[in-house]
């Protein structure tokens, strides 16, 4: 069994004090939080790590003068890799966020079963525990896609992301039709591939995330093997915006990308 941090021992315990204090029994708590009672004990176990939105409903249900709302902030060191955790927070609130990805479909965009299937492909392997909570960490992040007002969001997807079936056919066939369903429903994303058949563009040196924080600032994060980073200097963040800028240029365009994912669905 995986060790558990003090943060989360910590928390679970205030979450337990806080509920007891209000009333609550497990399994009434839950019914009010629409979550089960097992998930409930899970939570203050320290077993599950809670959404921050969860969390959020606690603090009202609870009355708990801000005590959970505060560990919003604490959690996210338990859920993001501590390279990640700042560009987490920043998404959450950001205008724009863009990205290319050339191996994967985007984390924001990903069905549960396609996470799944992801992190249990990872060398060296996750435990079982390591899983669960990094696959609920990124689906928690996917509330971003909602959020009012929401983001611009738009991201260049290599084609042959389409094709690997990533958990299986059926695995990939549900994460082409959520990705079509993504498209249609949000007005606010855009989402173009980049074909195969383009033999040269500006994103072979990888994969990028970027984004405009709520203040304005611009962000880049890069994920290699050598060790991720995030780029906050302005003259290569510029750069890399207007790398992106062309990456689309050269991609196909966001009505001719969704006749490509459909296609490459039909095919399952």
């Amino acid at each position: 069994m995986d060790e558990v941090s003090y943060v989360r021992r910590l928390v679970g315990e205030l979450i337990r004090a806080h509920r007891i204090r209000a009333g609550y029994t497990q399994k009434s708590a839950g019914e009010k939080l629409r979550i089960s009672e097992s998930l409930m004990g899970a939570v203050e176990r320290a077993e599950r790590i809670p959404a921050n939105e969860l969390l959020l409903e606690m603090e009202e249900l609870f009355a708990a003068n801000g005590a959970l709302k505060d560990c919003c902030d604490m959690l996210d060191e338990e859920k993001y890799p501590p390279k990640f955790v700042n560009w987490a927070k920043f998404q959450r609130t950001a205008r724009i966020i863009n990205g290319y990805e050339t191996m994967v479909f985007p984390g924001l965009l990903q069905t549960e079963a396609y996470a799944y299937a992801l992190h249990r492909a990872r060398v060296p392997t996750y435990t079982e525990a390591e899983i669960v909570s990094r696959v609920e960490a990124r689906l928690e992040r996917q509330a971003v896609l909602t959020r009012t007002p929401p983001p611009h969001i738009g991201f260049v997807v290599e084609e042959s992301v389409l094709e690997r079936t990533l958990g299986g056919p059926e695995v990939l066939k549900q994460q082409l039709r959520h990705l079509l369903d993504c498209i249609e429903r949000h007005n606010h994303l855009t989402v173009q591939v980049m074909p195969t058949s383009q033999h040269t563009h500006a994103g072979l040196m990888g994969p990028m995330q970027l984004m405009s924080t709520a203040e304005g600032r611009a962000l880049v994060y890069v994920e290699a093997r050598g060790g991720d980073r995030f780029v906050t200097q302005p003259d290569q963040v510029v750069d890399m915006f207007d790398l992106f800028g062309i990456m689309r240029a050269q991609a196909q365009n966001p009505w001719e990308s969704a006749e490509i994912i459909e296609k490459k669905m039909g095919q399952l």
